[in-house]
């Protein structure tokens, strides 16, 4: 996909990049496999906000994807390749030889007519989804499941993927772009190629109204704040703080670790790359 400029005929598109869609679907979606989409604005199910910033947004129905891809040893052809507002990467709805449709994950270089297929006879090809044990190593892959059956988890966004770099007993290894190396048990299910749309990330919006768009609010600094509503607030004039950036309940926002998982340190081979200071 090409990025789309425009010149600076309002103070709005002055600067403006956003992703061509030429050679998408332009109708609408396939209606039995999409649902209301009935966005929590950042609430719990108690209406107490848990996610800040959300809400609003334009309306738009929620794709059915299926992340399972348990249809096994039945081609099916690519019906169409279309936008999904739901995710940054596109979607494909697929016909199977039975007319049963699903909305697939579309990976790079796959088209309008192309045959895909499901299960351990499937050939190496793009949009091919196998167990681990079937791929090659050095192939890169997307919507790997974590456990068998389980549904694809890692590498689902715009222009993602990870890497098959060995195999180590039942277990495949797994190189993500985080340069985070881990232990997948080889029966679990991924699907060869690199995900679509890999522009998304040179995306600028241009003005704020797109992002009420897309369903973000605006953010207010926490130093413009009061003293009861974020740590930061008060202070005699304009202040920087005072103390180390934390989030609005307290909690370091400079790189603190929040996991806890100790149960699956095991198939941890590498931690991710620390992040460089941008500074």
């Amino acid at each position: 996909m090409a990025l789309k400029t425009f010149k600076p005929y309002t103070k709005s598109t002055r600067g403006t990049i956003l992703t061509s869609r030429e050679g998408l679907w332009k109708g609408k979606p396939y209606k039995p496999l999409t649902s209301a989409n009935y966005s929590s604005k950042g609430r719990n199910n108690y209406g107490r906000i848990t996610s800040r910033n959300h809400g609003g947004g334009h309306k738009h129905k929620y794709r059915k994807i299926d992340f399972y891809r348990k249809k096994n040893d039945m081609k099916a052809i690519v019906e169409r390749i279309e936008y999904d507002p739901n995710r940054s990467c596109h979607i494909m709805l697929v016909k199977f030889e039975d007319n049963q449709k699903f909305y697939y994950l579309a990976p790079q270089k796959i088209k309008v007519g192309d045959y895909i297929q499901n299960g351990p006879s499937s050939e190496i090809k793009i949009g091919n989804c196998l167990p681990l044990q079937d791929i090659p190593v050095g192939m890169d892959i997307h919507n790997v499941e974590i456990q068998p059956g389980a549904g694809g988890k890692i590498a689902r966004a715009a222009g993602s993927s990870v890497t098959i770099s060995g195999i180590d007993g039942n277990y495949s290894i797994i190189k993500m772009t985080s340069g985070e190396v881990r232990k997948i048990d080889s029966r679990a299910l991924a699907t060869i190629g690199v995900l679509s749309n890999p522009d998304q990330k040179n995306i600028k919006i241009g003005k704020a109204g797109r992002s009420r768009w897309l369903g973000r609010r605006p953010h207010t600094r926490g130093v413009v704040k009061n003293p009861v509503d974020h740590p930061h607030g008060g202070g005699e004039g304009k202040s920087a703080g005072g103390r180390h950036p934390v989030s609005p309940k307290g909690q370091s926002a400079k790189g603190l670790k929040t996991r806890d998982n100790k149960r699956t340190d095991k198939f941890i081979v590498k931690r991710r790359n620390k992040r460089k200071d941008t500074k």
